[in-house]
């Protein structure tokens, strides 16, 4: 996935000042992550219901086809990176492929999707299929602009065996299911084979566990190399502390988001891992945004933690000799970040049965032929697809796949990507000022309580 921008116009606290020109992603055209909704809940309504909406037409069927009159559907997305090409090709096929339906793509940035989609459900002009990253489904039907799909998953026949189980599980919120999963896009291990050869390393043997992880390093130093730059931004530095947490077996909020679990012992010692590799030489300090890849794709380091989206980035890199693998477990429990796109139905003012019945093909359609979708940087959520020998000569995203069972993604809370640059605040104090993990883990936490108290008073949480 290529060209990404960070999901908030200003960085968190005054240090981030020093960002350089972003490197060629887009906000993670799915990895957006908690920040990516950080404020969303500015534009809405809180809890209550979209004005003058009528109740959704539970509208049946969808799982053979449709069959009524021809019908136009609107499909928003974010998709404007690398991988936007590739949805493109889908709906062109699709649409030839069904005469009596006609979806036209409308894709915009990513903060602009997230700030339009609101406020055109509330005009009644909103599309009639949307992508949600998975941390903004919960925000959304809090605020009743997405639909719940129970009766969509039961008319497609649609269930936990036909999906990875931590996608699947992500789109419940309140007891009812608003999204169906997409795909998954995980962090991975890349690794520069050039660099770790320089460094006195098998550059086909990545080390895989903390021993593994730090003899690499130590034997990299002592030939000069700063094998591991720690980037203190949220992309990927949030991201990589994230995964240390789980791995370390902490967590970032309690499952009800009613405390935050990242100051206990699990979190510190995360954030001490990682603030370790700037205060013990392993990484370059005070490093520009996106200056860590940068770094593995021009051979100043050899390692990088990073999002799956980085396969076709480095595969334009025709002379760099790359590898990847899922992330070390350092902490002792498998663990890795990982985003999702997410179907939902927007809500509608005038529900209309044949247009719900035809989104429903639409959206199965596209999940069933979701190899094309991996290609742009993506795993599958669908087994079948996930399962298949197309999938799995995508070798490099067959390999990043293998973490499908250890991926996590936050609680299925209203407003909790609110918390979330307080986390940041603290990573970045950590990483870029030297302070004390604990001390700025417990104070973000303490901040960060407060945004959730006020959040479950805003949501009826």
């Amino acid at each position: 996935m290529t060209n990404f921008t960070s999901p908030r116009p200003q960085p968190p606290i005054s240090t981030l000042s020093q960002l350089s020109p972003l490197s060629r992603r887009t906000i993670l055209s799915g990895a957006l992550g908690l920040a990516g909704i950080a404020g969303l809940s500015a534009c809405g309504s809180g809890s209550g219901a979209v004005p003058g909406q009528a109740p959704a037409v539970s509208a049946g069927g969808g799982a053979t086809g449709y069959s009524g009159p021809k019908v136009a559907l609107q499909f928003w997305n974010g998709f404007t990176g690398g991988d936007g090409p590739f949805m493109k090709r889908l709906v062109d096929q699709f649409n030839s492929e069904h005469p009596n339906i006609a979806v036209s793509m409308n894709t915009m940035q990513w903060a602009d999707y997230y700030a339009k989609l609101p406020a055109a459900v509330t005009a009644g002009k909103g599309p009639d299929i949307g992508i949600m990253h998975v941390d903004s489904v919960a925000t959304n039907a809090a605020r009743n602009v997405i639909q719940p799909l129970d009766d969509v998953a039961t008319a497609l026949k649609l269930d936990e065996k036909d999906f990875a189980p931590v996608p699947w599980k992500a789109g419940v919120y309140n007891g009812k299911r608003y999204s169906i999963p997409l795909d998954v896009h995980p962090l991975g291990f890349f690794y520069n084979k050039d660099v770790m050869e320089k460094g006195g390393l098998d550059p086909e043997k990545p080390p895989m566990t903390n021993d593994e992880y730090m003899a690499a390093l130590e034997s990299m130093k002592g030939k000069g190399i700063q094998g591991h730059w720690a980037t203190p931004f949220p992309f990927t530095g949030s991201m990589s502390v994230q995964s240390l947490i789980w791995q370390f077996g902490g967590n970032l909020f309690s499952e009800d988001a009613k405390q935050v679990l990242w100051a206990d012992d699990a979190g510190v010692k995360a954030l001490t891992w990682f603030q370790d590799l700037v205060t013990k030489g392993y990484s370059a300090a005070k490093i520009a945004q996106d200056a860590d890849i940068v770094a593995l794709q021009n051979g100043k380091t050899a390692f990088n933690w990073n999002g799956i989206w980085t396969i076709n980035t480095l595969k334009e890199k025709t002379d760099l000799k790359w590898g990847v693998a899922p992330l070390p477990n350092i902490g002792g429990t498998k663990a890795a970040w990982a985003g999702s796109h997410q179907f939902v139905l927007p809500t509608m003012r005038t529900p209309d049965q044949n247009k719900q019945t035809a989104a429903r093909v639409f959206l199965n359609w596209i999940s069933t032929k979701s190899i094309e979708w991996a290609k742009g940087g993506q795993v599958p959520a669908r087994n079948s697809v996930r399962e298949s020998p197309e999938f799995k000569a995508l070798k490099d995203q067959a390999t990043l796949a293998t973490q499908i069972n250890d991926l996590h993604f936050p609680p299925a809370v209203a407003g909790l990507g609110d918390a979330m640059p307080e986390f940041e605040k603290a990573l970045n104090a950590a990483v870029l000022g030297g302070q004390d993990p604990k001390t700025v883990l417990s104070d973000a936490a303490g901040r960060a309580t407060k945004i959730l108290e006020a959040n479950a008073k805003k949501y009826g949480g």
